[in-house]
């Protein structure tokens, strides 16, 4: 049985791994996401370099919200080899010590960083994420965002008024905030009476409130309207599971979203998706921790083959590529949403230990 001071010191060794790896990354994503931003937004009036610093800033958590899977793979090929290369496993097996019992600390800190990695950056990336977006709608104004127009969202709602399509350049406040919003109004024949170009649009209690709003009758010149109020009778929970992405939504709100989503009679597949993804994350590291075992354990007296490393880092990234795919069919609605976070983690998992249990009991 490993000793308490031997466990404690592999589960240290990845935890400093994996903290230093994730902060060189984080820098990494820093400056490349600001020098793009610099780059993209530098000809607005409302730049400035401390607005981009803090764009940036708010963005990072996101994007290394991706990259745990791959930090986690790789943290723990480099502990491995490490304590490889430095014989420190070669003597825990001369003590006795098997390989399932060494890994258990490291299994372990993968773990503590998959719950880190949902607890403490999920909400930090939601929340700056959401952030940025307005931030960034704030100073890009009314320009048009360059090769996003056709990504743009659209809604539609029927009242007793007629049909109302609605659409938006930025989606704020988890959808309950439109910026450079579009609404055209036909009447009960279907044919378009008006339509309200809007700097923002705010979903209220029965109406959306539109202000700064460009208006154009039928045959009408346009006009500059301060304030247009627009029956509506979408709820905020549709208007969320519509226009929302799952990723601006905090894990623990994930629940309450759903639920509501759900009492309205949608599906909410992409929510739920998300959300046990995420909850699999931290069982998806330790099947990253299993994969990278398989391939740095070996003992090499003058280090681990290349073509071996790369074969474990390929096994990794086509692991992230198909819980990737499947999460897509399961936000689409194909698969079931548990199933969709789940099945490829178990299955990672059973691979590790099958070929681990091969290697080290025959």
């Amino acid at each position: 049985m490993i000793g308490l001071t031997l466990g404690r010191y592999f589960f240290m060794r990845y935890i400093s791994i994996t903290f230093w790896f994730f902060l060189g990354i984080f820098a990494l994503v820093f400056i490349i996401n600001f020098t793009e931003l610099s780059g993209r937004m530098s000809g607005l009036p409302g730049y400035s370099i401390d607005w981009a610093l803090t764009v940036a800033a708010l963005q990072v958590p996101m994007v290394m919200q991706q990259t745990v899977p791959f930090i986690g793979l790789v943290s723990g090929m480099v502990t491995l080899i490490s304590l490889n290369r430095k014989y420190e496993l070669v003597v825990a097996r001369s003590a006795g010590i098997s390989a399932w019992q060494f890994l258990a600390p490291v299994c372990a800190g993968a773990f503590m960083f998959g719950l880190a990695a949902i607890v403490v950056l999920n909400p930090i990336a939601a929340h700056g994420y959401a952030r940025s977006q307005f931030l960034e709608t704030e100073v890009r104004g009314a320009r048009p965002q360059d090769g996003n127009a056709g990504n743009a969202p659209w809604i539609k709602q029927r009242t007793d008024e007629g049909e109302t399509i609605i659409g938006a350049r930025s989606v704020l406040a988890q959808g309950l905030e439109l910026a450079d919003a579009t609404f055209l109004r036909m009447d009960l024949d279907g044919d378009i009476i008006e339509r309200l170009d809007a700097e923002r649009a705010y979903l209220r209690q029965g109406h959306w409130e539109l202000r700064n709003v460009s208006r154009l009758g039928d045959g009408s010149t346009r006009e500059k309207v301060e304030s247009v109020s627009v029956k509506t009778n979408l709820s905020p929970e549709f208007v969320t599971e519509r226009l929302a992405r799952p990723e601006t939504i905090p894990f623990f709100e994930l629940p309450r979203k759903i639920a509501a989503a759900r009492s309205f009679g949608l599906g909410a597949n992409a929510f739920a998706t998300h959300f046990h993804t995420l909850l699999a994350l931290p069982v998806l590291l330790v099947a990253m921790t299993l994969i990278a075992a398989t391939v740095s354990m070996r003992f090499a007296r003058m280090g681990q083959s290349a073509t071996i490393i790369l074969g474990g880092i390929l096994a990794g990234f086509l692991l992230y590529v198909v819980t990737v795919l499947v999460k897509a069919f399961g936000s689409a609605g194909f698969v079931p949403p548990v199933a969709a976070a789940w099945f490829p983690v178990i299955i990672a998992g059973f691979f590790g230990v099958t070929f681990l249990l091969y290697k080290e009991d025959g």
